[in-house]
């Protein structure tokens, strides 16, 4: 009965002194709530920035989806103007090229008058 009677006076005194702690925190303690208070508040900011955030991506998403049909429209413009017909291709590749090869020959000559001048 006596460790009975020592456990009982045991556990009252650790109960009083965990009301009494609890009454009066330490200075670290009572820092550490407020830190955690202030820390809450600020996660609960960060998580409604997000959310704003996340409201205005998707409203950016949902404009550039609405402009996919004009994209497409200007594709096919686009590949349609970038395509030539086959006959007026063949045609204009040989005209370049003779033009090509007969005003490189003109300058070629030209060159060559000027380095005779020098020479004289």
């Amino acid at each position: 009965m006596a460790s009975n009677q020592q456990l009982q006076r045991s556990a009252s005194s650790m109960g009083t002194r965990d009301r009494d702690r609890d009454r009066e925190k330490t200075y670290f303690e009572q820092q550490r709530e407020a830190l955690i208070g202030e820390i809450a508040m600020n996660f609960e900011q960060v998580l409604a920035n997000i959310n704003k955030l996340n409201r205005s991506l998707e409203a950016v998403t949902a404009v550039g989806n609405e402009f996919s049909s004009v994209e497409a429209l200007w594709s096919q413009f686009e590949g349609v103007m970038a395509k030539e017909p086959e006959d007026g291709k063949a045609s204009e590749g040989e005209g370049q090229s003779q033009g090509q090869s007969q005003g490189q020959q003109g300058q070629n000559e030209g060159e060559g008058e000027h380095t005779s001048a020098r020479k004289s």
